[in-house]
């Protein structure tokens, strides 16, 4: 069977929009128009693709089975369109990449920064999430490289083994917080100190809690959680609050002098960090591009 690109675009719409009526808006077509075309690719597949409501479209269980390879069929097509005009110099290519928040935070943007040096002529795309979100991206398409610690992957996705870095994170504090003026600071001296840090289930808080473990404790004062990076760091500079965090996030403010790592002796966690990508199909050209800048900084020694 061979599937109309224009068809498909069609089915998407309406799948994302949930009617034909804003569908056939998005499209610049009007709605018996884009009918015919629907039902032109139901013909083609032999059976309905949608339940008409008076509230907008449902997917029957064939529309819900063509989805996926409806978003793969015409990404692709998508990919090889832009890699094909930029090798010809008439259009831009997209870099599509995800990441969790300390790789958005100093390494994808050090590496987009040094790609785009070099390919002016291309533009990015980035998600920022846990890693679900971003195995959730990879999986539909939205995007091709996802930037996460290294984890149990489902069996669409695979690590790329030669693009691997490590990140250390610590308790931190701000800069004039009244426990850097204890000498001999403990882990047990931040029991009672006011926390915040991201929601258990969280990759830090699954590390702080283990270091606290180590030490035969269980968890500090937390006070507050959030996946607020944003809000994280401003308690800890503008609070008063300890915070846990991989130095990668919070370089900036470091630099500023507004926070530090506590020093606490045994309080340090590493991980270690890998690029991601689909088991099946080509990496867009784009995609190799950072891929390639991120295997040069992986490889160097951390700048922070």
């Amino acid at each position: 069977m061979t599937f109309d690109l224009k068809q498909l675009n069609a089915f998407l719409t309406i799948v994302s929009t949930g009617s034909l009526g804003r569908a056939a808006e998005t499209l610049h077509i009007t709605q018996p128009a884009l009918s015919r075309t629907v039902q032109r690719l139901e013909q083609q597949v032999g059976a309905p693709l949608f339940e008409r409501h008076s509230k907008g479209m449902q997917l029957t269980a064939i529309g819900s089975s063509l989805l996926p390879h409806a978003t793969l069929l015409l990404r692709e097509a998508e990919n090889a369109t832009e890699e094909i005009n930029a090798m010809r110099g008439l259009a831009k290519g997209t870099i599509r990449v995800g990441a969790v928040g300390n790789v958005a935070s100093l390494m994808l943007p050090l590496a987009v920064g040094a790609v785009l040096e070099k390919w002016p002529q291309l533009t990015v795309f980035i998600i920022e999430g846990v890693w679900d979100r971003l195995a959730e991206g990879l999986v539909k398409h939205e995007i091709d490289l996802a930037l996460s610690a290294t984890t149990e992957t489902p069996d669409e996705i695979e690590a790329i083994a030669d693009c691997r870095w490590q990140d250390r994170s610590h308790v931190i504090a701000a800069s004039d917080h009244p426990l850097r003026k204890k000498r001999k600071l403990s882990l047990e001296d931040t029991m009672n100190e006011r926390w915040a840090i991201t929601p258990r289930g969280t990759a830090p808080y699954h590390q702080m809690q283990q270091v606290f473990r180590a030490r035969g404790l269980g968890l500090p004062n937390i006070v507050v959680e959030t996946r607020s990076i944003i809000a994280l760091k401003s308690l800890v500079t503008r609070s008063g609050f300890l915070g846990w965090m991989p130095e990668s996030i919070y370089d900036a403010e470091r630099r500023a002098r507004l926070v530090n790592i506590l020093d606490v002796p045994g309080a340090t966690s590493t991980r270690t960090l890998t690029a991601f990508k689909r088991r099946q199909g080509i990496l867009p050209g784009p995609a190799v591009k950072l891929l390639e800048e991120l295997r040069r900084l992986a490889s160097r020694p951390a700048r922070w």
